[in-house]
């Protein structure tokens, strides 16, 4: 059992190793990216299915509140958790449609979409690509593996965070401290301190 921790542990830290050099510079890029969405008096809107929601549920908490000091609310929303909507969509229209049909409803030109994804593949969030696209919006992806079918829907334009690892949890793990990273550097750009 305490190997098995201890394994856990290390490909936590390998996949981290792995990722510092791609993700850096894409991460700073992302977060000016945001930072000229907010500054343009544009909103942030977020999906993901499973446990990758978390990361941008996450994310647009702490843009909406606070992430580490007290400063006025940036405007996000993350489309993951209103389950009456979801579940309303889902049942009366298509599970594909969960988020394409809410992003055409709030997405405004100059908004962001925030992403996140294990595997790249799911249809509801290829048209929540589409949809974002449609709207002549921002799209930024949080990703793993080879990218998927998301990867192929990507402009020069777009953004991908590509996490080098294939184990979903490492993925997962690696997505919210990437959503973590940049909540610090959207305050520290909107906000002050040392960038």
């Amino acid at each position: 059992m305490f190997e098995h921790i201890a394994n856990t542990f290390n490909e936590h830290m390998e996949t981290v190793s792995l990722s510092i050099e791609p993700l850096t510079p894409l991460i700073a890029e992302t977060s000016g990216m945001m930072v000229q969405t907010l500054l343009n008096d544009n909103k942030i809107i977020c999906c993901a299915n499973g446990s990758s929601s978390v990361a941008v549920q996450q994310f647009s908490s702490h843009l909406l509140h606070q992430f580490e000091q007290e400063r006025p609310s940036l405007p996000a929303i993350c489309l993951s958790h209103d389950s009456t909507t979801l579940t309303a969509i889902a049942s009366q229209g298509s599970f594909n449609d969960i988020y394409s049909k809410q992003i055409r409803a709030l997405g405004q030109n100059g908004d962001l979409l925030l992403l996140a994804s294990c595997n790249g593949n799911e249809p509801n969030l290829l048209q929540a690509i589409k949809a974002a696209r449609d709207r002549e919006m921002s799209i930024v992806v949080l990703s793993g593996t080879d990218g998927g079918d998301i990867a192929s829907l990507l402009t020069p334009e777009d953004i991908e965070l590509r996490v080098p690892a294939i184990n979903p949890p490492r993925i997962q793990e690696m997505q919210l401290l990437i959503t973590h990273c940049l909540c610090e550097l959207i305050d520290l750009q909107l906000f002050g301190g040392e960038v």
